[in-house]
C-alpha cells in the first residue's frame, strides 16, 4: 500500500517547500492518499482479508488523521487569506554548538 508512505511524504515535501500555498497543495495530495488508503483497506475488509475489529480500529485512526489534515489545510488557507507569509518560526532549530577538530579524532 504505497498510499501509506505517500501521506507522510507529501506532508513533509509540502512543509519543506517553505511556501504556504505549496504546503496546502501537498496537504491536499496527502488527503487524497488518505482516501486511497481507506479504499484499499475497506476492500480488504469487504473481501474478508481482515477482521472487523481490525478494520474498526483502522477506521477510527483514519477518521482522526483525515480530520487533522483537514484542519491543517483550513488553517493554512486562512493564513493565505489573511495575506500571511511563510514564517521562519515554522522551522525546527537546534541549539548552536561549537565543534572543534578534536571532537572528530580518535
Amino acid at each position: 500500500m504505497d498510499s501509506v508512505f505517500s501521506i507522510s511524504s507529501n506532508i513533509a515535501e509540502g512543509y519543506c517547500r517553505r511556501s504556504i500555498k505549496e504546503y496546502i497543495q501537498f496537504t491536499n495530495i496527502a488527503l487524497g492518499s488518505v482516501g486511497e488508503n481507506y479504499s484499499q483497506f475497506y476492500a480488504l475488509y469487504r473481501s474478508k482479508e481482515i477482521p472487523k475489529d481490525i478494520f474498526d480500529e483502522y477506521d477510527q485512526r483514519h477518521y482522526s488523521l483525515e480530520n487533522k489534515l483537514l484542519n491543517l489545510a483550513r488553517s493554512l488557507t486562512k493564513k493565505v487569506k489573511e495575506k500571511g507569509q511563510w514564517d521562519t518560526e515554522y522551522m525546527v532549530r537546534e541549539p548552536e554548538i561549537e565543534v572543534r577538530e578534536t571532537d572528530y579524532t580518535d
